[in-house]
């Protein structure tokens, strides 16, 4: 082909109509149990036990998009700080292999651990300015829950998933998780320990799913 038919070509391929193929997205709606009032020696608490049943409180719910996925070639890092006494956030969810850290921004000392079956670890009593960051490596899926030794009142917990699709509700139960790939799966919404709901979903390019969990 001669320069001028080259030319010819590249100018026809130009204008030929161009598909883009964008993720899928699954929105909706996660009815929220009701607030549960703390007791005054409680208020600092954010993560509740009632029944033997571990909550956030305010209530939320952590949706993911459960199925088959390729493990990450890289080890993520996400955070948890310890400030006014509380974990924050309270509720972390996190893939399979993520790195958290726990930064101490209080002006005392703290002394994180944790008994959970997915995670077991006690990263030791550490100054506000400790450094290196303590950390754990979560490589185990399931739900961790988090303490200090020497605060007795703080909880936090992890939810180590096996997926690297999944979003926290605002307050209200509401969620928009985008970035998905085409096909059959089930979406669950975790409500707390011992409450996930599920629904079968088909998901395709360039599409918005609506799902609520009643």
């Amino acid at each position: 082909m001669g320069l001028r038919g080259l030319l010819f070509f590249n100018a026809i391929f130009a204008l030929l109509p161009i598909t883009v193929f964008a993720d899928a997205v699954v929105e909706g709606h996660v009815e929220l149990p009701k607030s549960h009032s703390a007791p005054v020696m409680a208020k600092r608490y954010e993560i509740v036990t009632i029944g033997g049943v571990l909550s956030p409180q305010p209530p939320l719910a952590v949706v993911y998009l459960d199925g088959s996925f390729p493990k990450s070639t890289t080890t993520a890092t996400k955070q948890i700080a310890q400030k006014d006494l509380a974990f924050l956030p309270s509720l972390l969810p996190v893939q399979v292999g993520t790195r958290v850290e726990f930064p101490n921004l209080d002006d005392t000392y703290h002394s994180i651990f944790s008994y959970s079956p997915a995670k077991r670890f006690d990263v030791g009593r550490y100054r506000p300015d400790e450094r290196p960051i303590p950390s754990e490596v979560f490589d185990m899926p399931g739900l961790v829950t988090l303490r200090c030794d020497i605060h007795e009142h703080m909880r936090g917990l992890i939810l180590v998933l096996n997926t690297p699709y999944f979003v926290v509700t605002n307050p209200e139960g509401r969620f928009r998780l985008g970035g998905l790939p085409s096909g059959h799966y089930a979406l669950k919404a975790w409500i707390d320990s011992k409450t996930t709901r599920e629904q079968p979903v088909d998901l395709k390019a360039d599409t918005v799913l609506h799902v609520d969990f009643p």
